[in-house]
């Protein structure tokens, strides 16, 4: 195809959403996945494991993008997946708009990992990126209803696919509007925690992904515990079975796919009578955040404080810019040292 020919089938593409987005010419299935979560918190470890790349993970500086593929059967077009990783905590949240767009918003999910070892930041963490990610696909959602009604039908349909249509809980959840999978990560650490912290976290987190209808799964650099997150993650990228392995034991790892957990399973916030009588929510999920949040007070910090200069990340060196560089910051010190003398010997008109 010519450059003009691309141009047009793009342009046809934009004009006609109601097309599937999943399906690509020639059989070939495309997926996107944005990673979000806690500031250190190993997401580019478990992307490089999803991709088999024997990498050492560096530091995310923003937003930053990879993709992998994989084969259905021999001798057939190889699926795409697209993976996106939002860097910096919750500090350049915003970037998530680039990432998730009206053309990918049906085959879009998103991986949220949470730093286990971290609880007072979980919570704070946790609310800060989804709410903005909602908020973000929502108005797309609402621009669809007016240009493809059909298609953002489908979309709000398929929150609730995960949930059988008598499920006892569909009253009382809110099911995320794209999927999402929820990643503790750093069991190893979390695990040393006392046994009564340990109950907190994990009742908190299955209450949180069930009310989100989410994949809920604990990780950490064991070999054994990333593969359970990696077909959590394959499921979403190529479309591979779902994992029918359950466990909710809190004395080991989660692993809890979407809508194999209730209500009932889990059970009433890990508080006394008497508190949860004292608490005012509006919602299950603002009850559950206060009884979390009188254990592990939130903590005050920001994800900016420690962000060095890329400038001088020696994985972004290029010799010929660095020079370049280094020439203009010394011209720019000189001129502020000429301006600041120049100012000091005139002589103002003190009238």
């Amino acid at each position: 195809d010519t450059l003009w020919d691309l141009a047009i089938a793009e342009v046809k593409k934009r004009e006609n959403p109601d097309d599937d987005d999943d399906v690509k010419p020639g059989g070939v299935w495309e997926k996107s996945i944005l990673f979000m979560g806690n500031k250190n918190g190993g997401k580019t470890t478990i992307i490089l494991r999803c991709l088999e790349r024997e990498e050492s993970p560096k530091p995310t500086l923003a937003l930053e993008y990879t993709f992998g593929r994989r084969a259905r059967r021999h001798n057939t077009p190889k699926d795409v997946a697209h993976f996106w990783e939002l860097g910096g905590g919750t500090s350049l949240v915003e970037l998530i708009r680039i990432p998730i767009t009206s053309h990918n918003i049906r085959s879009f999910a998103v991986v949220l990992v949470l730093d286990l070892s971290k609880p007072n930041e979980l919570w704070t963490t946790m609310e800060s990126l989804l709410q903005v990610t909602r908020s973000h696909v929502n108005k797309i959602l609402t621009k669809l209803e007016k240009a493809n009604p059909e298609v953002a039908a489908e979309i709000k349909q398929r929150m609730w696919n995960h949930l059988q249509r008598d499920h006892p809980d569909c009253a009382l959840v809110d099911p995320f509007p794209i999927p999402l999978v929820i990643i503790g990560s750093k069991y190893d650490i979390f695990h040393e925690f006392d046994s009564e912290m340990r109950k907190i976290i994990s009742k908190t987190l299955r209450f949180v992904s069930h009310y989100y209808g989410a994949s809920l799964v604990f990780t950490s650099k064991s070999e054994a515990l990333l593969l359970k997150a990696r077909a959590l993650i394959n499921h979403l990228a190529f479309g591979y079975d779902k994992s029918k392995s359950l466990s909710v034991d809190p004395s080991k790892p989660l692993f809890i796919p979407a809508g194999l957990d209730s209500m009932s399973q889990i059970g009433p916030p890990p508080a006394s009578d008497s508190d949860l009588g004292k608490m005012r929510a509006n919602t299950p999920l603002e009850l559950w955040k206060k009884v979390f949040e009188k254990t592990f007070p939130p903590k005050s910090f920001c994800d900016l404080q420690d962000t060095k200069d890329p400038a001088q990340d020696s994985q972004y060196a290029e010799y010929e810019v660095d020079v370049m560089r280094a020439q203009k910051n010394q011209e720019l010190e000189q001129y502020k040292r000429n301006a600041s003398k120049s100012w000091k010997e005139m002589d103002f008109d003190s009238d």
